[in-house]
């Protein structure tokens, strides 16, 4: 890619425009990871609502969410429509169903894409449970893996598999492909009752809402468990100095020691294997927590 051109049936422009300064890596080199990873992402973003984090000038300048399909939305781009009682209107959600899709949110700069935990056939049962492992400072990434090993301990004995991922940033993600049997209110109620349990095996785990911003602590965010919220979605780059990736991990790697800025959007297409490649064949259902 060179000068403006069309890639498939998209039109990309500012191919050369710097949108990692501290890299130097271009809108072509963003557009181009996203074509490589399409196979491994498009599956976790097909038939879902996208929250856009649009980056027009770079990282290192003023970025912007996106809920709205913006002006221009081709007409080939799937839409979905959500009444939002916050907003009162009807908000017209991007579905990024195809590779072509990807590249013209690429070109948009969306660098972060964030995934409703639902997907839009039936978006009051969701589909993913979320452990938003989130350390405080001066607690960080090693104290996020302590944690998340330790949750992948307590699953287990509750009998359910669990993956991980990278937020891209200083945390970690846990996550449960689920029956979609569930609403909102029981995966948050689970997570909850799971952080709460954690909790008392790990004194650095904070599980209430109150402890979040207790310095050296990991809170196990339950909140992102609400119809509507978001994740960052598995192979996501993000808007950060090293243009790191939220990437899916196994749990032997991450047993060895793993920093996010080991994956990067220079790095992580080369990685071989995808530790979540069968992950909505593993769809579970959850058990009774007790936490007397």
């Amino acid at each position: 890619m060179a000068g403006d051109q069309m890639v498939g049936k998209v039109p990309v422009t500012n191919l050369d425009r710097i949108l990692y300064p501290f890299l130097g890596v271009s809108k072509k080199e963003v557009i181009g990871y996203y074509i490589r990873s399409a196979p491994r992402i498009l599956p976790f973003l097909s038939g879902r609502a996208l929250v856009m984090q649009r980056f027009p000038d770079g990282v290192a300048g003023q970025g912007f969410y996106e809920k709205d399909a913006p002006p221009g939305t081709p007409d080939w781009v799937t839409l979905f429509s959500h009444g939002s009682r916050t907003a009162e209107r009807e908000i017209r959600y991007v579905v990024c169903d195809s590779p072509d899709t990807l590249i013209w949110l690429a070109n948009l700069a969306a660098l972060e894409l964030n995934i409703i935990l639902a997907r839009t056939d039936d978006p009051e049962r969701p589909d993913m449970l979320l452990f938003d492992l989130d350390p405080e400072p001066p607690a960080g990434f090693p104290e996020a893996v302590e944690t998340a090993l330790a949750l992948s301990e307590l699953l287990g004995e509750l009998g359910l598999s669990p993956f991980v991922k990278t937020s891209g940033r200083k945390g970690l993600h846990v996550v449960i492909p689920l029956d979609r049997i569930y609403g909102f209110d029981e995966t948050r109620t689970f997570v909850h009752a799971i952080g709460i349990l954690l909790s008392r095996r790990l004194p650095k785990v904070v599980s209430e809402l109150s402890g979040t911003h207790k310095p050296g602590t990991v809170f196990v965010d339950y909140l992102q468990n609400a119809a509507w919220k978001t994740m960052i979605a598995p192979y996501s780059l993000r808007a950060t100095e090293q243009a790191t990736v939220s990437m899916p991990l196994s749990w032997e790697e991450v047993r060895k020691g793993i920093m996010p800025e080991d994956f990067t959007i220079r790095t992580a297409i080369s990685r071989q294997g995808d530790p979540w490649k069968e992950f909505f064949d593993q769809a579970e259902r959850l058990p009774a927590v007790n936490n007397e």
